[in-house]
C-alpha cells in the first residue's frame, strides 16, 4: 500500500519547514559533518521529508546529510553509487526513506552489494500514516538485518517512536521540533558502526 502521495507530502512539507526554506517535491537540503567521528569520510545520512528538519542538527553530530521530499529508496542509492564512484564511500550509510513508496527486499539486497562487506548500512523503519507499520517496511528491514547482522543495522523507528504523539504532526510520521530532537538523538546511536574492521557478514 502506498503511503503518501508526492503532492500530500509537498503539501505539508511546505507547512512544517520553516518559511525560509522552499521545501516540496524535489526540495533538497543538505549539510556537511560539522565534527569528526570517523576516521575516512564522515558518516552519510540519506533521508526523504522526514528528515527535512534534521538536516542541521545530524550535520552538528557528525553525518554529511542528504534530505529530499518525496525520496524513493533508488534515488538514496543513486546517491551512494555516486559516493562509491568518486571513492567517497564512508563506512556507515544511514538510509531513513520509505514515506514514499515501499522498500522492497530486492531494494534493500541490491543496496547492501553495491555498498560492499568493507561498509555497514543502517536503515530506519518508516512509520505509517498514524504511526503504524502495516505497510510491511519495517518487517522486511527487520528481516534483513537479522539475515545480515553484521552488515545491516536496524534502527528500529517505528518501535522506538511508539507511543509518542508529541514527536509528529497529525499525520504521525513527519516531525514536530521536539520529534527532531528525538529523531536526531536516535539515528545518532548509529555512530558507533561509524569506524572498526571489515563488516563481511
Amino acid at each position: 500500500m502506498r503511503r503518501l502521495a508526492p503532492i500530500v507530502v509537498a503539501a505539508w512539507v511546505l507547512v512544517a519547514i520553516p518559511a525560509t526554506a522552499h521545501a516540496g517535491c524535489g526540495y533538497v537540503q543538505t549539510a556537511g559533518a560539522k565534527r569528526n567521528v570517523s576516521s575516512g569520510p564522515p558518516p552519510l545520512a540519506i533521508g526523504d521529508s522526514v528528515m527535512l528538519l534534521a538536516v542541521d542538527p545530524l550535520a552538528r553530530k557528525g553525518f554529511n546529510v542528504n534530505a529530499q521530499g518525496c525520496r524513493q529508496w533508488r534515488a538514496g542509492e543513486a546517491i551512494i553509487r555516486r559516493k562509491k564512484r568518486l571513492h567517497r564511500l564512508p563506512r556507515l550509510v544511514v538510509m531513513a526513506l520509505g514515506t514514499n513508496w515501499f522498500i522492497t527486499r530486492d531494494d534493500i539486497g541490491h543496496t547492501r552489494r553495491m555498498i560492499g562487506k568493507n561498509h555497514v548500512l543502517a536503515i530506519v523503519t518508516p512509520r505509517e500514516p498514524g504511526g503504524g507499520s502495516y505497510g510491511g517496511d519495517a518487517h522486511r528491514i527487520r528481516a534483513a538485518g537479522r539475515a545480515h547482522p553484521r552488515r545491516i543495522k536496524v534502527l528500529d523507528w517505528v518501535r522506538y517512536s511508539r507511543g509518542q504523539g508529541g514527536w509528529f504532526g497529525h499525520d504521525g510520521i513527519h516531525l514536530t521540533y521536539t520529534g527532531v530532537t528525538n529523531y536526531v538523538r536516535f539515528i545518532r546511536r548509529s555512530l558507533r558502526w561509524a569506524n572498526g574492521p571489515s563488516a563481511s557478514g
